[in-house]
């Protein structure tokens, strides 16, 4: 499957709350996913919309990140969900799609996670720490929400990006 290129803000596919896949096959695109990952210097996950697709589906995989203390390996979820959350911790962030900016941005430190797996399977899981900022991360492009989006104060929380992996 082809690498995508990732789409950038102001692209209006950042901005709209992605369909549900439901039943319909997400193979291809989960694909075009991980490849697009793997192909991108420290890259942790991704979302279809920003590869252009607005459609609810995920991959995560933070461990070869440093941050990393938790890890569930390749995550794939299609459709995914947070249900339970707990704790609050802010945190800097980049993302793929503000290329030239990082932020400030607070998330719960646990997670329980329900979607859909690559197969159509029902998965949860739980998860914190880093790997739990990621999967929100990745849930927010799903709901037309970037970093920018979750920030305090652009002034106080907002950075240009220093150093490029």
């Amino acid at each position: 499957m082809p690498v995508r290129k990732v789409v950038r803000l102001p692209d209006r596919v950042l901005k709209v709350r992605a369909d549900e896949v439901g039943d319909g096959d997400a193979s291809g695109l989960i694909q075009d996913l991980l490849d697009t990952m793997e192909v991108s210097p420290a890259c942790v996950g991704l979302a279809a919309p920003q590869i252009g697709v607005a459609q609810r589906v995920i991959v995560v995989d933070v461990g070869s990140h440093p941050k990393t203390t938790v890890t569930n390996g390749l995550i794939v979820l299609v459709d995914p969900v947070v249900v339970e959350h707990s704790g609050r911790v802010v945190g800097r962030e980049g993302c793929m799609s503000v290329p030239d900016l990082t932020a400030n941005v607070a998330r719960a430190t646990a997670i329980m996670v329900a979607g859909r797996d690559a197969s159509g399977g029902r998965v949860e899981m739980r998860t914190e720490g880093f790997e739990a900022r990621a999967l929100q991360h990745e849930i927010d492009h799903l709901n037309g929400m970037l970093i920018l989006d979750r920030v305090e104060s652009v002034v106080s929380d907002v950075f240009r990006r220093k150093l490029y992996r």
